[in-house]
């Protein structure tokens, strides 16, 4: 797939080296474009080198007047030689000109000319990215598709601790799911058309009083590249979500949750439009059934809490999930497969993706994760070490053989 890469001048840039190489490494070929405010953050010699490409960065350079004549009509031969053209980060300036259908430089003149898929990932300040003009702006590219094959796809930036400071929505998501999000639109695969799945993500968090609770490290992501992998891959999606700085896929039906009661009350209201259930939260164990109205303060007494069982999520749709398909999910520290094979027989799972958290560098808050498929059929299957949406693949790959199986029988 030919893939032309449009760099924003943000600090954000040097990320778009790291999605350069992604790009490279499954099968695509790059051509680097960098607008003028992009090279104050990161140099074209560094997309030179990764993509063994002349990098493009003017117009109109200034060489003799053939060479001139050659890079005034380069964006509309590029625009016929490309496949899919992706922005990141794409600023807000960016967005505003893209919206605005200017030809300002060779990226937007590009823009315009190339008729196929567009995929911007925004990055930029919080305010900038929650300004009236910046949204107008995104919900016009969204809502406009002219002549392009698949329109505008737009990945909304994750929320954390910004370059400048802050803390809110505004940061480039990684440039692996970025990379996958490209894949999914040049490659689509629709294998999953018409199944409905209900899947959830993240943590909980249990009030202990109006300023603590009792969570885990759960980040989220692994439920999250579910879901984008089950949309890239034609099923509706309700994700289910606790408390985690990700962006959901826009196309995800999204519910926001904080305690475990909470995420029981959505899961159960939305089990009967499920196909498939897949429950990758780590929802937590235990909570405090009477919650002070006001802070504890600390002394130099020793206290104790009594903590009740928050209610058993899995369990309780193991129980009512009818013909439709239940996956859990078992964070164990030791006895993998053991653990997995309880949960699965004792919840009425039809299958278990267990991971051993107590491994350095997978699991939670991890980009990566190892797990292993625990199949009510007795097989297990290893997924190997890989980025969190490789696996969400390789585990949806398996329900989609359960689902036929599960048709064969009926």
């Amino acid at each position: 797939m030919r893939v032309a890469l449009g760099v924003g001048g943000g600090i954000a840039a040097y990320k778009a080296a790291e999605l350069a190489r992604a790009l490279m490494e499954r099968g695509c070929s790059v051509q680097a474009i960098l607008t003028a405010a992009a090279q104050h953050f990161i140099t074209p010699l560094t997309f030179a080198a990764l993509t063994q490409r002349k990098v493009i960065t003017s117009l109109f350079p200034a060489n003799s007047a053939e060479e001139i004549y050659s890079s005034s009509i380069d964006h509309i031969r590029l625009a016929q030689e490309t496949d899919i053209l992706v922005v990141a980060p794409a600023t807000a300036d960016l967005l505003a000109r893209f919206a605005q259908g200017l030809a300002s430089d060779f990226l937007t003149a590009f823009h315009l000319a190339f008729p196929g898929p567009v995929v911007l990932s925004p990055a930029m300040n919080t305010n900038m990215w929650l300004h009236p003009a910046t949204q107008a702006n995104i919900q016009l590219l969204r809502s406009r598709q002219l002549l392009r094959s698949r329109g505008y796809h737009i990945i909304p930036p994750d929320e954390g601790l910004l370059a400048c400071g802050t803390t809110g929505a505004g940061r480039l998501p990684d440039p692996i799911r970025i990379a996958q999000h490209v894949i999914d639109i040049g490659h689509p695969r629709r294998d999953l058309d018409g199944e409905t799945m209900l899947i959830t993500a993240g943590p909980t968090q249990e009030s202990l009083d109006p300023v603590r609770f009792i969570s885990n490290r759960s980040s989220g992501k692994m439920g999250y590249s579910l879901a984008e992998a089950a949309i890239a891959r034609g099923a509706k999606v309700v994700l289910v979500s606790g408390p985690v700085p990700l962006a959901a896929p826009p196309e995800a039906e999204l519910i926001r949750v904080r305690t475990a009661l909470e995420m029981r009350d959505a899961v159960l209201a939305n089990l009967p439009c499920s196909t498939v259930i897949i429950k990758s939260a780590a929802v937590a164990d235990y909570h405090l059934e009477n919650v002070p109205d006001q802070k504890v303060k600390k002394t130099a007494m020793r206290m104790s809490i009594e903590l009740s069982p928050t209610p058993d999520i899995l369990a309780e749709v193991g129980r009512q999930k009818g013909d439709r398909l239940l996956i859990g999910f078992a964070a164990e520290t030791q006895n993998l497969v053991a653990e997995a094979r309880r949960k699965l027989e004792t919840k009425n799972c039809d299958m278990v993706v267990a991971n051993l958290v107590s491994q350095q560098g997978i699991g939670f808050e991890s980009e990566e994760n190892e797990v292993m498929l625990v199949m009510r059929s007795g097989d297990t299957v290893k997924l190997d070490k890989a980025p969190k949406r490789r696996i969400a693949d390789g585990i949806l790959d398996h329900v989609l053989k359960l689902g036929l199986a599960l048709r064969e029988t009926h």
